[in-house]
């Protein structure tokens, strides 16, 4: 809001005294009954009522300063008017406690829609306050755009870097024109139309919510081709993915795509980009997936190279053709990034930018409008991912469909605009809604969900979630891992010089083999007994220790867009942090732990099986790792990586046994670049060997140690080369 509140002390004293039945405060005490009334049985707020729920609050705030501050209210009336709104706050408390996504709207600095500071207007004429003309008028600040380049505030513009990488690509292509004939018929005035009087995005954000019929909202895609010519060699696409592609490879350019999590839309997404032509790509995730990205392409995209923005941008490859950069740094690149060219842009967990007033929104959406202006070629390819499009209500679609260019603030862009011309409804019209409904997915929409493709699914699989520790834990981390390899190197030179292994046979590479085994070997007998001092054991341990917020992120989204989750790590304090975690992001969690006894453990499986507000169980890899079942969930996040595949299978089973009814993944969350990775790729060596010994051929499945001390020598060996 634009006044202060000095002013809107001078606005209500200017209109009728706040006596028991007139004024703001009976008006308040109204709609504050009418939410509550809504909000009983402990069913969720709509969007109209959440939106009251925040003006009233809004309003109370400001009743409440005006009540201290007015030097007309004698003492008695000041403290009779706070009372009355105490009244009022406890209600909207217990409110809150019934439905806690409310309690993000009670922020003082939650920005009010256009929609709440025109119901703000209404309830204070009502109430008989005099408004000034400024606050008769209702604006509602859009991402700016200026020059095809986000607008950028002083303070934003002081925190904006150039890495020198792009520098580079600058000058190695100064002239780097926009091409702006496609937007040449667009430039024309628009005719006037029938539905040009109508508000039409409370009735298209209605029309999901009444016009469904019981059909997913997902758009008919193109048959899947017959022969894969996507996949690169060694991989292959399930129907769905194919089918998606194929879409990008026609010609359709904006996708709200929302597949449950698991179905592979970081691998659509990238695909869809190589048929569509679309380089150089932008790819704005969260920051603990940003690693899983740079991987995704190498995998799906070997062809194309990735480079991750990490910081201020040290080591980024401008010449890349996919850019990935997270949530978190986006807004100190805006400057640069805007004056690449890209031709497409992907928004991973799409459902980050919901709230359009926020910071990382309108950077999301201002990129957006100028990657859309400047594409060079064409029309870019803009993919929005996530699996819960929907968190709190229907009008969490208004950024994405922004993003893609479908709405523009208030309106329906031109391409929505005539569609919805084209039917000759108007929202007065019953049949409008599903008319709407299914215009809005045909421009793009597409869900599946596991249980309707679980026939191109595995039963089981794993899925690496590489992240990187780059904060002060991370570098600590990463410097002693450089510790104990130069340990290592220091114990071959010795080894060597004291003619260790000269009577091996094979030559100087079987002895240098021989040598390196020796030296990691006693390494992992001294680490054993060791009681201070860094070694593998206390490595990974501070791995785990500080990959343990971003697993239990991950864990979260997951409960907030799939269901359960399973949780395993293998150390309390791991555990501890995750609870912590779960409980500030209001996630209902329970724990299996080994101090634990059989009743209390019972309880907690129970709790996570049957009670529909425990979103999350934290177990212990060795106390929860066998003998109980935990099918109510498909989705097991890994903090921590075992010592052997056969413990990695026993916690995925917990999961994976008869009753469960659909696919299970299980995401290992693996520190990039440190021993973390080298022991991830251990375990399914020893694995793929397991499952070839239960195929019938005779070979030894990998054991504790023999990880431990591969893990080792891979350390050695790389140190050496």
């Amino acid at each position: 809001m634009s006044q202060t509140g000095e002013r809107v002390a001078q606005q209500r004293r200017s209109g009728r005294r706040h006596q028991n039945n007139d004024g703001l405060i009976p008006v308040l005490a109204r709609r504050v009954r009418e939410v509550e009334a809504k909000a009983q049985g402990g069913k969720k707020l709509g969007p109209t009522n959440r939106t009251k729920f925040q003006v009233i609050a809004l309003l109370m705030r400001e009743e409440r300063a005006r009540a201290k501050s007015d030097p007309e209210l004698t003492e008695a009336q000041r403290a009779e008017q706070l009372k009355r709104l105490d009244g009022i706050a406890q209600i909207l408390a217990k409110t809150a406690a019934r439905d806690t996504s409310l309690i993000q709207l009670l922020e003082t600095d939650a920005s009010p829609s256009a929609a709440a500071q025109k119901m703000r207007r209404d309830w204070l004429l009502e109430s008989g306050t005099a408004l000034s003309p400024d606050d008769l008028v209702i604006v509602v600040e859009e991402p700016k755009v200026l020059d095809n380049k986000p607008v950028l505030s002083a303070e934003l513009a002081e925190k904006q870097v150039v890495p020198q990488s792009v520098k580079a690509r600058q000058l190695s292509n100064p002239f780097l024109a926009p091409d702006f004939t496609r937007y040449a018929e667009q430039a024309q005035p628009a005719p006037r139309r029938r539905l040009d009087s109508w508000e039409l995005l409370g009735p298209l954000f209605k029309s999901f919510e009444q016009g469904a019929g019981g059909q997913i909202a997902s758009m008919e895609l193109p048959p899947a081709p017959k022969i894969d010519r996507y996949a690169p060699p060694g991989m292959e696409l399930m129907h769905h993915q194919a089918q998606f592609i194929e879409s990008a490879r026609l010609g359709h350019r904006t996708f709200l795509l929302a597949d449950e999590p698991g179905l592979g839309k970081t691998a659509q997404s990238l695909l869809a980009a190589s048929v569509a032509g679309a380089y150089p790509l932008l790819a704005v995730v969260p920051n603990v997936v940003k690693m899983n990205w740079a991987r995704e392409v190498e995998r799906w995209t070997p062809q194309r190279r990735a480079t991750v923005i990490h910081g201020d941008g040290a080591g980024l490859d401008a010449f890349a053709d996919i850019v990935v950069v997270n949530y978190e740094v986006l807004d100190r690149h805006l400057s640069w990034i805007a004056q690449m060219g890209f031709k497409g842009m992907v928004v991973d967990e799409a459902h980050f930018i919901k709230n359009l007033h926020s910071q990382r929104s309108q950077h999301v959406l201002a990129l957006a409008d100028t990657i859309r202006k400047t594409a060079p070629g064409g029309e870019p390819l803009l993919i929005a991912l996530t699996g819960t499009p929907l968190i709190n209500d229907i009008d969490d679609f208004r950024a994405i469909w922004q993003f893609l260019g479908w709405i523009d603030g208030t309106k329906p862009t031109r391409e929505l605009m005539d569609r919805l011309e084209e039917t000759g409804l108007t929202p007065a019209d019953h049949e409008f809604y599903p008319e709407a409904r299914e215009i809005v997915i045909d421009l793009g929409i597409v869900r599946r969900r596991k249980i309707d493709v679980a026939a191109d699914l595995p039963s089981r699989r794993i899925v690496d979630m590489p992240v990187e520790l780059d904060d002060e834990l991370g570098r600590s981390i990463k410097a002693a891992e450089r510790e104990l390899a130069a340990r290592l190197v220091a114990r071959y030179e010795r080894a060597l010089a004291a003619g260790v292994g000269e009577g091996v046979e094979g030559g100087t590479d079987a002895r240098r083999e021989h040598l390196i085994r020796v030296v990691a070997h006693a390494e992992l007998e001294e680490s054993k007994g060791a009681k201070t001092g860094e070694n593998v054991f206390t490595m990974v341990r501070r791995i785990g220790q500080a990959k343990a917020g971003l697993a239990a992120d991950y864990a979260a989204q997951l409960a907030r867009s799939t269901g359960k989750v399973v949780f395993f790590a293998k150390h309390i304090d791991v555990m501890d942090q995750a609870e912590a975690l779960f409980a500030a992001r209001e996630l209902g969690a329970v724990s299996i732990r080994g101090d634990q006894s059989a009743i209390e453990r019972q309880k907690a499986i129970d709790a996570f099986q049957n009670d529909p507000e425990v979103s999350v169980v934290v177990c212990s890899l060795t106390a929860a790792g066998v003998g109980i079942n935990l099918q109510v969930s498909s989705n097991v996040v890994l903090a921590e990586l075992s010592w052997t595949s056969a413990e990695q299978t026993q916690a995925i089973d917990r999961v994976h046994r008869i009753g469960q009814e659909e696919p299970v993944t299980a995401w290992r969350i693996i520190a990039a670049q440190t021993i973390d990775s080298k022991i991830a790729e251990l375990i399914d060596a020893k694995q793929g060997l397991a499952l070839r010994a239960l195929d019938g051929i005779d070979v030894e499945p990998g054991s504790e140690a023999s990880v431990q001390l591969d893990a080792l020598v891979g350390l050695l060996r790389d140190a050496l080369n």
